[in-house]
């Protein structure tokens, strides 16, 4: 179990964020929308995002459960390049990875997909949209018209602001424990007049468990062919419904890890619900009632004394 000091208190800055990121998750899931391609909170993390913002001091501000996808690239050349308008080619062509200009998810998935459809290894080849059954033996005939079909598996990524380095610190140690290793913290800024507290943003990751491979790519005619076999694509799915069980059993460590973390700065208490104190505050306790103790029934006795005094 984690040892941990308290925390300090939600900075006011932090409690109004925290305040609308809640606002924004509770909305029905029939109007929640948010930039990820499936466009809410992942089912298979949506516990531990609700233990998480219910614990004082952090807010989930973006995550995904971990997915198995396939993205095709964007145009790599802008129509009407020679119009020499240069700002709007530039916003017509895909980036490094393929990301804008028509980039657009094929397959998206957050829980394990079945390999062994009826129609075998060819069904899911073209459920992707791969126009031939073979392999293509010919290349797309210049880098700036192909467009390429990545095939990618990611695990879990959760992003939390923190109200204070000390939580950042806690979340980044339950998160090594459970096997997160390429995770890490941003705004790490010391406090300041303009600044007056650090809020940090943790990201818990592991990289390590992810994979992409080139399994295609689309003629500027809109032909998907396929670069690898269907069989190869069917050996991907496998894998990552392995490495599917993987991430899952990270995610229970780390929620585990949290939990015990959290309980760690919740005050003990006692099985009558009163405060907890451990042996030495409990003699110290003791021995200050009998001291008060002796002191009213000392002052009884005197007091009776100067009673019997008066009578006589």
């Amino acid at each position: 179990m984690l040892q941990t000091a308290r925390l300090p208190a939600p900075s006011a800055s932090f409690g109004e964020k925290k305040a609308k990121i809640l606002q924004q998750l509770g909305v029905p899931d029939a109007e929640y929308a948010d930039a990820s391609p499936k466009g809410s909170v992942d089912e298979g993390i949506r516990d531990l995002i609700g233990e998480i913002n219910h614990a004082e001091g952090f807010a989930t501000t973006s995550s995904c459960a971990g997915r198995v996808s396939v993205f095709l690239e964007g145009r790599k050349t802008a129509a009407g390049a020679g119009d020499g308008n240069e700002h709007q080619r530039r916003e017509q062509v895909a980036g490094v990875g393929g990301k804008g200009a028509g980039g657009t998810w094929l397959y998206v998935s957050h829980e394990p997909v079945a390999c062994d459809g009826d129609d075998g290894h060819e069904g899911w080849a073209r459920t992707l949209g791969f126009a031939e059954s073979a392999v293509s033996q010919s290349s797309p005939r210049g880098s700036t018209e192909r467009r390429l079909i990545h095939f990618k598996f990611e695990p879990m990524i959760l992003h939390v602001l923190t109200t204070s380095l000390t939580h950042a610190q806690l979340l980044l140690r339950c998160a090594l424990q459970a096997g997160f290793r390429e995770s890490g913290a941003v705004n790490l800024t010391c406090p300041s007049e303009k600044q007056p507290s650090a809020t940090p943003i943790v990201a818990v990751r592991s990289m390590g468990l992810g994979f992409e491979s080139l399994v295609g790519y689309e003629t500027p005619g809109g032909q998907r062919r396929r670069l690898v076999p269907a069989e190869y694509l069917q050996m991907l799915l496998s894998i990552s419904n392995e490495r599917f069980v993987e991430n899952a059993k990270r995610i229970a460590r780390f929620r585990a890890a949290f939990r015990d973390a959290v309980r760690e700065l919740e005050p003990r208490r006692n099985p009558d619900g009163g405060e907890w104190e451990d042996a030495a505050a409990r003699r110290e306790r003791m021995r200050a009632e009998g001291l008060r103790r002796k002191a009213t029934l000392e002052a009884e006795r005197n007091g009776e004394r100067r009673e019997t005094a008066d009578q006589t």
